[in-house]
């Protein structure tokens, strides 16, 4: 017996296994007609040299199809050619775009299909030093209106409105701030009429990488800090939480959120994993902190 059963103590539950095989990090956690999709950084390389991405789909969250190369920078694209990061996608009609971050620009590609292959625009979408910030980390926040939001920063938080095209915006129509702590992966969700503003802090090699959140009843703000949403579990190996997705499952008031974290047992800031785990809203409007790979995945999910 070891000392926690030697004093009658319950021992920590073991953590989840990954969602995905191998190592990925910066998931994009996306729903398609019923189908689940999950575009996540191809990791493993120091420096984070990945430079193309790859798409898995499920229909159940726990079996996935791996759909290959979608996306390759050397071959797609004239303007970047490594550190293929961060990953976001959205669908606008019959045609679907992927958002991604690449050399400290942010580019978008577009296909008449989730899986690919995406056309690049030819040029960034973002590009570096327009903005504060460094120009990485995209997601896409579609309001109830139906307007669809490019959110990004590392340093600096930056949110604009999408033209209906999806590949541009008013440049001066840029907002940007800096949420308390921020360093990266902002990620912006509704509830009813509460906004939900959620991000990384520290560094994704420090095992003190978490997710901190804010509310506030527009999705420009202003925004009340919530404090941390999830963070390690050092008792179970579980380090380096952060750089999220959240979705709403359709039709339901179930959520989740999918997140990297250090491989277990051995990894580091350029070896992680993929998680996914429910989120649950309080009737206060408040996020329940979520307990790190703590198997609560909703089963009834179809």
């Amino acid at each position: 017996m070891n000392e926690i059963e030697d004093a009658g103590l319950t021992p920590p539950a073991p953590p989840a296994p990954p969602a995905l095989p191998g190592l990925y990090a910066d998931p994009h956690l996306v729903e398609y007609d019923g189908r689940y999709f999950l575009y996540p950084t191809s990791d493993g390389s120091d420096d984070w040299a990945a430079t193309s991405f790859k798409a898995f789909s499920s229909t159940d969250l726990v079996t996935w199809v791996d759909h290959g190369e979608i996306f390759s920078l050397p071959h797609n694209t004239t303007w970047a050619k490594e550190h293929a990061w961060a990953p976001a996608a959205a669908r606008q009609g019959d045609t679907y775009f992927l958002y991604y971050s690449a050399e400290d620009n942010i580019g978008v590609a577009s296909s008449p299909s989730p899986v690919g292959p995406f056309v690049d625009l030819g040029r960034p979408l973002v590009a570096a030093g327009r903005f504060p910030g460094r120009a990485i980390d995209p997601s896409i926040f579609r309001d109830a209106d139906g307007t669809a939001y490019l959110v990004w920063g590392n340093g600096v938080a930056n949110i604009v409105p999408l033209s209906p095209d999806m590949v541009s915006f008013d440049p001066e129509a840029v907002v940007s701030w800096e949420p308390p702590g921020f360093r990266e992966a902002a990620w912006i969700h509704r509830r009813g009429g509460i906004y939900y503003l959620s991000w990384s802090e520290n560094d994704t090699r420090d095992e003190d990488y978490r997710i901190r959140y804010a509310t506030a009843g527009h999705v420009l703000g202003p925004w009340t800090d919530r404090g941390i949403l999830l963070e390690k579990s050092a008792d179970r190996g579980i380090f380096a939480t952060g750089h999220h997705s959240v979705l709403n499952i359709p039709g339901s008031d179930d959520w989740l959120i999918a997140y990297h974290r250090f491989a277990i047992p051995d990894g580091n800031g350029f070896r992680r994993e993929v998680v996914i785990d429910s989120l649950h809203h309080d009737d206060d409007g408040l996020l329940r902190p979520v307990v790190a790979g703590s198997h609560q995945i909703r089963h009834e999910l179809h």
